[in-house]
């Protein structure tokens, strides 16, 4: 085909409808947002404010070509490499978890790398979380974006656009509706409804359910992935519609998106009379119109990320007024809640990377109402749904996909999960990490014996109910910690002596008691000949004058031993 024929199909594309150029945030602006709550700026280039045109979370997640992009480095090292590595693919800004020394000061060869590549270089303020940081970003990124018109031709002329501004989501809702002729409701990504229209004596059951409930039913949503509907409005820009079914009317739906970004959706539900014909247009005016009142809502969430992890921090130590802090998580005072606890297995800075990345993995599921972490674990407060096949179940089948998913990820680090009874309120949330806390400490004990026995490692998670009376143990261990460590006699000085002489003897008795004393198993649990196990009971009687044979000096043998042991590994 010449030139000359392909000349009309260029004058047809010559004249498309002009958008309003986007403006970009920039580095200054997205730091104006933060105030300084997440993030920390460690150097940034001199000679300009770098436009940031995306978030990425994980090296994984950039794009070649993609320039402006700000890289949440997680599960990254904080190398040299890793700022080079994103420069090269369009990072204009770098977040590291750990970029400063034990003075605060940020790293020398970090700033070096930051200066060649052009990078300005950030860290994560003390206490700000990366799922918190990466919400607080998105939105501001998406600010100036979701303050332009929309193109003149597609919904310019519709009645919303002229209606001036919006005061608020609640507002659109109720003018959407009157144009749509139907019930409105706005919601966001997680089907949380953050506005709705008046609701009329003809609403169905599912809308009078949703708006009462705050949120999308369970059973709904599972309906709505299995139909596809739920990613044909993720997908789509234009309107989805899904026919009357049964007791349900017809509805329409339409995301409310920022470039590439889903910010949330508006449902319109007929109630007793068909839509408007030009429901759709209308419903496209409205998002439009709602994607910088849901920005602004980010941006209000986002700013109370720290009275969250304060009130969260609260009802699982069980400090301050527990109602308050349950109002302050947005759950009533009746919420049956359960708590996860997860620790990792090695202290090695590849740990913090590894319950870093499942943080972020168990703050997308819709049952975990918070994630604090503290130390070398992290806590989970689960709300499970309590219809469903039981709430216990229920947090056992979260720690398992949890387990599952941190065994997925590259040069993991092992992590124990453990998942404490569900309790009647956020009031008592504090029990229910006290024994998660346990359980954990139980599978830490499980498997450093199975690996002295020989043993195949067992399971790294587990409920109350999975680790059987050895909780109850723990918590008498617990208990009679301050009275042995007051007390004296020759099991106590056997003890002392020996872990000052590098434990071979208490080694020895625990594997010689935890037989039942077979000396044989012992042996083999210990890899020794068991002659050599009866010469070591025998300087047990006749060196240190304790008697094996007596029960209560067994008994108290037994506790000595298993609280030398809880003391290394608590």
């Amino acid at each position: 085909m010449t030139d000359a024929r392909r000349e009309p199909d260029r004058a047809a594309r010559a004249d498309p409808p002009q958008r309003a150029p986007v403006p970009s945030a920039t580095l200054r602006a997205l730091l104006a947002f933060d105030d300084g709550d997440a993030l920390r700026l460690l150097c940034a280039p001199a000679d300009h404010d770098p436009a940031v045109r995306r978030v990425a979370v994980g090296t994984d997640d950039l794009r070649p070509g993609q320039d402006g992009t700000l890289l949440l480095a997680v599960g990254a090292p904080s190398t040299a490499a890793t700022l080079r590595r994103a420069a090269r693919l369009g990072a204009c800004a770098v977040v590291l978890g750990d970029a400063t020394d034990a003075r605060g000061a940020v790293r020398p060869q970090l700033a070096a790398a930051a200066e060649q590549s052009g990078l300005a270089l950030l860290a994560r303020a003390e206490g700000a979380d990366w799922a918190g940081t990466a919400a607080l970003l998105r939105s501001a990124v998406a600010y100036p974006h979701a303050a332009v018109d929309p193109a003149p031709g597609r919904d310019g002329g519709d009645p919303l656009s002229g209606a001036g501004a919006i005061p608020s989501l609640a507002a659109l809702a109720a003018r959407t509706a009157a144009l749509v002729r139907g019930s409105i409701t706005v919601e966001d990504t997680e089907l949380r409804v953050l506005a709705h229209s008046a609701t009329g004596p003809d609403a169905d059951p599912l809308r009078r359910s949703t708006i009462l409930g705050g949120r999308v039913p369970p059973h709904r949503v599972a309906e709505l992935r299995r139909s596809g509907i739920l990613r044909a409005l993720w997908t789509s820009e234009e309107v989805v519609h899904r026919p009357a079914d049964g007791a349900n009317p017809e509805r329409l739906a339409v995301a409310v998106r920022v470039g590439a970004e889903v910010l949330g959706s508006i449902w319109a539900a007929a109630d007793g009379r068909p839509p408007a014909p030009d429901a759709a247009r209308h419903l496209r005016a409205a998002a439009v119109l709602a994607a910088p009142l849901l920005v602004a809502q980010r941006l209000r969430e986002s700013g109370t990320a720290r009275r969250r992890e304060h009130a969260l921090r609260g009802l699982l130590h069980g400090v301050g007024d527990r109602r308050t802090h349950a109002w302050s998580l947005g759950l009533s005072a009746d919420t049956p809640c359960a708590v996860l606890v997860a620790r990792r297995a090695r202290p090695e800075h590849d740990g913090d990377r590894t319950l870093d990345v499942l943080s972020l993995q168990a703050a997308a599921h819709p049952s975990v109402t918070g994630v604090l972490r503290e130390g070398d674990g992290a806590a989970l407060l689960v709300t499970p749904d309590a219809r469903g096949p039981g709430p216990a179940a229920a947090v056992l089948a979260l720690a398992r996909d949890l387990d599952a998913f941190t065994a997925s990820l590259p040069d993991t680090v092992p992590v124990w999960l453990g998942a404490g009874p569900v309790v009647a309120s956020p009031a008592e949330a504090d029990a229910s990490y006290a024994r998660a806390a346990l359980v954990v400490r139980v599978l830490r004990d499980r498997e450093r014996r199975a690996g002295a026995a020989g043993r195949s490692r067992p399971p790294r998670f587990a409920d109350t109910a999975g680790v059987g009376p050895a909780l109850d143990v723990l918590r008498v261990l617990d208990a009679a910690r301050p009275l042995w460590d007051a007390g004296a006699g020759p099991v106590h000085e056997l003890v002392r002596a020996d872990l000052a002489a590098g434990g071979g003897l208490v080694r020895t008795l625990a594997a010689y008691l935890d037989t039942g004393g077979d000396v044989q198993r012992a042996a083999d649990r210990l890899v020794l000949h068991p002659n050599t196990v009866r010469y070591r009971l025998g300087r047990v009687r006749e060196r240190h004058g304790v008697d094996l044979d007596d029960p209560d000096t067994r008994l108290l043998l037994t506790l000595a031993v298993r609280l030398t042991a809880v003391r290394d590994d608590t």
